[in-house]
């Protein structure tokens, strides 16, 4: 089972998401059982909704780049070592609110924490074929959390 703890840093998430921490949790809920190297685990992860000021000081911190950026992913195990167990905390998501495009809020809002959350279970987008493949599984994902 997937759980997810929700940290609302930027009180902005609130005007478009009325609980941000009650929507995330209904949408961890759908992919219960839907994603192979989760099944049978006990596996939970953490997304901040943030906004500029929070996102940039940690993409300065753990990734060296000093500016704002959509997205976060702060991965505590790799995908083999994942395989391997039972009980797992798969690491940290931070969302930037600013980021998100306002006309299209949460289509945009759950592409995101989707992305991040891929980035957890270990895919990554060095190569152009990589961003394919982990572009058509948050597509795929997408599909089974809309209701």
């Amino acid at each position: 089972m997937i759980k997810v703890n929700v940290f609302v840093k930027d009180k902005n998430w609130n005007k478009y998401i009325s609980s941000p921490e009650n929507y995330l949790k209904k949408k961890i809920k759908l992919l219960n059982n839907k994603i192979d190297l989760l099944k049978k685990k006990d596996a939970n992860f953490s997304i901040l909704l943030a906004g500029n000021k929070d996102i940039k000081l940690l993409n300065n911190k753990f990734r060296k780049k000093n500016k704002t950026t959509d997205v976060l992913s702060f991965p505590f195990y790799s995908s083999k070592e994942i395989k391997y167990k039972k009980k797992l905390y798969l690491g940290d998501v931070i969302l930037n609110f600013y980021k998100i495009k306002k006309n299209n809020f949460e289509e945009e809002f759950n592409k995101l924490w989707i992305h991040g959350f891929l980035h957890l279970i270990g895919h990554k987008h060095y190569t152009d074929n990589d961003f394919y493949k982990m572009n058509k599984l948050e597509n795929k994902i997408f599909k089974k959390i809309i209701c």
